[in-house]
């Protein structure tokens, strides 16, 4: 017989979630968190001449894109783009403009105005805009179908658990409300194990290789090195604790020396800075 007793101490949900929304207040992006989607406003997107209108800024999902875009530019792809900033802290993801590209209302997202038979495609999605540019010049793709099926299980493995996962870590160790002290113990626990565990997946692919699939740097490096990156060199607890010193790691040294590969890539420092707050003054891309 199950038992219906309920202890006064332990947690019980209130009828529906709606009760508990005014917990997250304190928040840092409490002010535009909703639980419904579409546009809040209007705004037309700026466009400049390029034939890829990029709309991003550059948080990890946003730095996989203008990665691989500024490794297509270096590899003299007929390609090119206008990249422009959304910034989120300020809702402008949920404008009209950037909302009938992406409904889900998430940088980063794209227009190609040269897709197939000359008809504009819009794309959002980190990973699928990034495949799809990947396919269209056939670049950083293997050729052969089992090192290309190898490589889908990391871009797969960096969308449905990388990214995510640590993008939790990332909310309870530095964003959530300072006062949720239960909460965000529980949270940092949960997800800071999970994005451990993450990166010795990642430090055990490398232990014998340069990049992710061997000798190849391929998309899946473009896509997973800025979020392993993201735990290295950035969230900061207001207390100043890093992440990497939080979570250890420097114990995961292959990955630290192929995230240093990577990152050494003219292409990809370019890439790290398209769209950055820090440089906002000098324009969406700052080297020029």
């Amino acid at each position: 017989m199950v038992s219906t007793r309920v202890d006064s101490e332990c947690w019980i949900p209130p009828s529906g979630v709606d009760d508990l929304y005014k917990a997250t207040s304190g928040n840092k992006f409490a002010g535009i968190n909703r639980p419904t989607a579409g546009a809040r406003g209007e705004k037309v997107l700026p466009v400049g001449t390029a034939p890829v209108q990029l709309y991003s800024l550059a948080t990890p999902n946003g730095q996989k894109v203008s990665i691989l875009f500024e490794e297509l530019e270096e590899l003299g792809c007929p390609f090119s783009y206008d990249a422009h900033f959304v910034n989120i802290g300020e809702g402008e993801q949920f404008l009209s403009g950037f909302v009938d590209i992406n409904p889900n209302s998430k940088i980063p997202a794209c227009i190609d105005q040269e897709g197939p038979s000359g008809k504009a495609v819009k794309l959002f999605e980190s990973g699928s805009i990034c495949l799809y540019f990947a396919e269209k010049y056939g670049k950083f793709i293997p050729e052969n179908l089992a090192a290309r099926a190898a490589m889908m299980n990391w871009l797969f493995w960096q969308m449905g658990s990388q990214g995510p996962m640590t993008g939790q870590f990332g909310h309870f160790f530095v964003y959530a409300p300072a006062e949720q002290k239960q909460a965000r113990d529980y949270g940092v626990a949960r997800y800071g194990m999970e994005a451990q565990r993450l990166c010795d997946v990642l430090n055990r692919q490398l232990s014998d290789r340069q990049f992710l699939l061997g000798d190849d740097y391929s998309l899946a490096d473009i896509m997973i090195f800025p979020w392993f990156r993201q735990l290295s060199h950035g969230y900061r607890h207001g207390s100043g604790l890093f992440a990497k010193v939080f979570l250890g790691v420097e114990k995961y040294e292959n990955a630290l020396r192929w995230s240093e590969r990577v990152e050494a890539r003219p292409a990809v420092g370019r890439g790290l800075r398209v769209c950055n707050f820090r440089e906002s003054e000098k324009g969406s891309k700052p080297w020029l």
